[in-house]
């Protein structure tokens, strides 16, 4: 494999099936001894759950407001 003029290599789709990395995942790259070990990055709990809910944001279709969602999971009818 050639490393391209901007840094980009092809990962071998068998190891990219082997170790889950889908578009879009993200990586890191620590520097060892004997070279440099890329994997997958372990995002912590905080930051998958701002993504979750930057992905979320503004897709409520429900036409109600913020007290009638309150009452019902509240039980209150």
């Amino acid at each position: 494999m050639k490393l391209t003029s901007k840094g980009q290599v092809t990962i071998p789709r068998k190891l990219r099936d082997q170790y889950g990395l889908n578009p879009d995942t993200e990586v890191t790259f620590e520097a060892t001894r004997d070279g440099v070990l890329l994997k997958p990055a372990r995002a912590d709990r905080r930051k998958r759950i701002e993504r979750g809910l930057r992905r979320a944001r503004g897709s409520a279709t429900a036409m109600q407001s913020t007290e009638d969602i309150m009452r019902l999971t509240r039980g209150e009818d």
